[in-house]
């Protein structure tokens, strides 16, 4: 346990931060699965509405460090091909 006054407050700083961040992961996580599930509704045009708003969040999230800008490029880029192989595959 923290002993001086300052490691309290830092514990108590930290505490709050960590489920601060983790409530921006959460969010995260369900703006992907919410495009991974339009992808496999199969409709290219709402899959692409909820793409951009998913977008938006993720580079949100990693602009606050909560996660790595490589790691949020890659969902998008996954997601993304994901959309354009729907094409595809209807074609």
């Amino acid at each position: 346990m923290a002993n001086t006054a300052g490691s309290r407050k830092r514990a108590r700083q930290s505490e709050h931060r960590r489920q601060h961040n983790a409530s921006q992961r959460s969010t995260l996580r369900t703006a992907i699965k919410g495009v991974e599930k339009a992808i496999a509704a199969g409709d290219k045009a709402a899959a692409m509405l909820v793409y951009r708003e998913s977008v938006s969040i993720v580079d949100r999230i990693a602009d606050k460090k909560i996660i790595h800008k490589n790691k949020a490029s890659r969902h998008k880029s996954r997601l993304a091909a994901q959309i354009k192989g729907m094409a595809a595959a209807a074609a």
